[in-house]
């Protein structure tokens, strides 16, 4: 089966109920990056096109979720006791609503992954943020609360990351990782559970072991063809999202994993973290299909640099901007690297997208890079400069762009 095209991609993937011009949830409309907006902004600056800014009450590294006018962002204080999510105005970046939860006992992350690291997830009914140990809240878009849950206690001593995923009427999470790791569905109105799985390799010996998965699952398809992939610790799962039964695995991958899958109507990629393989599938199967399916497997120490934020599918090549700030274009079907190249002079954990024929993302001093998709060669159209720590990635709604810096929330647009 060849490749989807860019339109195919919508029109198998796309669901009717999602607005495509909101970005509603982790790596956009369709969680993939890719996104059907029209006349994307090219260049901005914090002196040209910047619609508004406001000042953050404090950093973190989730990326906003959108719904008409409004822009949701979790964060949390300094030491974690008061995790919440704040609601700003699309139109002029004016506070809505704020709320938080408290967690007096001491939970472990890392100075640079400031506690709720999640991204809120919203199906333009409700927005659910995923706190961790502090538990999942739902809450209307006027910022009462729907229902709350209480997932367990999680404990890493990189934090969490893993972002909630609305399919039909569940929200689905990743939860983990650390000493409790476990996937769940629940009914995304209540909050009831519908279904729970735990997997092997998963969970970790001590809260100090270099194993977990970070990764935010992404679903394929709709009704019974409907099909979630997730990135675990040694391997790539093709799971049934109304009950959790594995269809199909893939092994390959090492302990830590923090990319979510990118996928065609046929291909896989998984990528691993901590400079950890990467690996692309051939879909379908039963079972595990590591030996009649896999397509490629990088293991070589200068094929798998450091990896955080995703990467996105164009045609038949991958682009990602790697933790080291160097661009790789791949072949999907067979891992040759065409080319790379240093984008800026830092290190970016941010995720591409592609919209209008041209991919966006941001590295840790807040440069963006729009670049074209060429397979020959890297083209960069427009480098923008936002001196600002930006750990997220870049959001796009309306006919705007915004970023999530760890001093401020920017809003771009024409």
């Amino acid at each position: 089966m060849r490749l989807l095209t860019l339109s195919a991609v919508f029109a198998l993937f796309f669901c009717g109920s999602l607005n495509a011009q909101n970005w509603s949830q982790w790596r956009g409309p369709l969680g993939t990056g890719h996104a059907p907006h029209k006349e994307v902004l090219e260049n901005w600056s914090v002196d040209s096109n910047l619609a508004w800014k406001v000042k953050l009450p404090a950093p973190g590294n989730s990326t906003p979720v959108t719904w008409d006018k409004k822009v949701f962002v979790s964060m949390a204080s300094a030491d974690g006791k008061q995790r919440g999510t704040y609601c700003y105005s699309l139109d002029d970046g004016e506070l809505l609503w704020n709320h938080s939860v408290t967690r007096e006992a001491e939970d472990k992350t890392h100075m640079t992954n400031p506690f709720c690291a999640s991204s809120p997830t919203t199906d333009g009914s409700l927005v659910y943020s995923w706190y961790g140990s502090a538990g999942l809240v739902a809450y209307t878009l006027d910022g009462k609360i729907a229902w709350q849950k209480d997932l367990g206690v999680f404990q890493h001593i990189w934090g969490t990351a893993s972002s909630p995923v609305v399919f039909e009427d569940l929200l689905i999470l990743n939860c983990g990782p650390g000493l409790n790791a476990y996937w769940i569905a629940l009914d995304k109105k209540t909050g009831d559970e519908v279904w729970k799985r735990e997997v092997p390799d998963a969970k970790s010996e001590s809260v100090e072991e270099f194993r977990g998965s970070w990764s935010t699952p992404i679903i394929s398809g709709a009704g019974q063809d409907a099909i979630m992939f997730i990135s675990m610790p040694m391997r790539l799962y093709a799971v049934n999202p109304r009950t959790g039964d594995i269809k199909w695995t893939c092994g390959g991958l090492q302990k830590l994993v923090y990319t979510s899958p990118l996928i065609t109507s046929d291909i896989a990629v998984t990528m691993g973290g901590y400079s950890g393989p990467a690996f692309a599938v051939k879909r379908g199967g039963s079972g595990d299909v590591t030996e009649e399916r896999r397509l490629w497997h990088h293991t070589e120490r200068k094929q798998i640099p450091q990896r955080v934020g995703s990467g996105v599918i164009v045609g038949e090549h991958i682009y990602i901007l790697n933790e080291p700030g160097i661009a790789w274009c791949i072949e999907l079907k067979t891992g040759k690297t065409t080319w790379q190249q240093r984008l800026g002079d830092t290190r970016t954990w941010s995720s591409m997208s592609y919209l209008d024929g041209k991919l966006y993302v941001v590295n840790m001093k807040g440069t963006s890079f729009v670049l074209k998709p060429n397979p020959e060669q890297c083209e960069i159209i427009a480098e923008n400069e936002v001196a600002d720590l930006t750990r997220s990635s870049l959001v796009f709604a309306n006919d705007s762009i915004i970023q999530r810096g760890y001093e401020y929330l920017y809003c771009f647009r024409k």
